[in-house]
């Protein structure tokens, strides 16, 4: 009678997959990358730097210009460096504005949401970080395009009535207001971007909000225009980095608080329908 011995295979290992999660930080990290993988973006920020930049520098020589030949619009002449500087700011706008709804509709026009999503599937996180992150570079970049465009343009018109530098009082509070801002209204323009996911209608929505409204309430009779113009987005964020205020704007602290109130319905309404419905 024979034995028979079974010999024991020795179980084989697979190795364990690495567990992977989900944290704020790497969503962060995420979008900062997707952010430079674009060239839109670089041209875009680059844009916005160039408009700031060279319109105020346009501003600084037309005034300087107009000084010397006596020559000079009654409201021109009333500027200072600090306007001068930030005229490019309603140009600069566009070009930040437009580059945060390509951010997030760019993503819903090419279908690559729909693999966003499914790495981050709580959703939230994705608009968070989105907004965070562009809305740290717009900040950035405006600053930057402020304090360069004030540099440059105060040396201009130095020697004239609208000569000012940094040691004059609220000179570094409007150049930080321009790149708050900015900051702000990149940020709308991602919410826009996520609320209607389209690239056109975010863009036409954000032109309207920022220049049409504004130039149509002035068809308003005189009493509606003081009570409704102020709080508009543009003019209320033109009163976080305006020099002086008058009764018809509202003060730096105040027009902060409106333009934030915008900004936060608009990502507000892009939350509820990103959380809401499918993509």
């Amino acid at each position: 009678m024979s034995t028979l011995t079974a010999t024991a295979e020795e179980p084989t290992t697979v190795p364990a997959r690495p567990a992977y999660r989900v944290t704020g930080r790497r969503v962060l990290s995420s979008e900062w990358a997707k952010l430079w993988s674009l060239r839109s973006t670089w041209i875009t920020l680059g844009l916005g730097l160039l408009f700031l930049v060279a319109f105020g520098l346009i501003a600084a020589s037309r005034y300087k210009s107009g000084i010397g030949s006596g020559h000079m619009d009654r409201d021109f002449a009333r500027s200072t460096a600090v306007s001068l500087s930030l005229f490019g700011t309603n140009f600069a706008q566009l070009a930040l504005g437009v580059l945060g709804v390509l951010i997030t509709a760019g993503e819903y026009s090419t279908g690559m949401i729909r693999s966003t999503l499914a790495a981050v599937p709580r959703r939230l996180p994705v608009l968070w970080s989105k907004a965070a992150v562009f809305g740290l570079v717009a900040l950035v970049v405006g600053a930057l395009g402020a304090f360069v465009a004030f540099l440059f343009g105060s040396g201009i018109v130095s020697g004239t009535p609208a000569a000012m530098d940094f040691s004059h009082a609220g000179v570094l509070r409007s150049l930080l207001g321009a790149g708050l801002y900015l900051g702000l209204v990149g940020v709308i323009g991602v919410a826009l971007g996520a609320l209607l996911r389209s690239v056109a209608g975010g863009i036409s929505v954000l032109v309207a909000a920022l220049m049409l409204i504004p130039g149509l309430i002035s068809l308003l009779p005189s009493s509606w225009q003081n009570d409704i113009s102020p709080y508009l987005p543009s003019n209320a964020g033109e009163s976080m980095f305006a020099l002086t205020h008058d009764s018809t704007t509202l003060s730096p602290g105040a027009g902060l608080l409106v333009f934030a109130c915008w900004t936060a319905l608009a990502l507000g309404g892009a939350a509820y329908r990103l959380a809401r419905s499918d993509v």
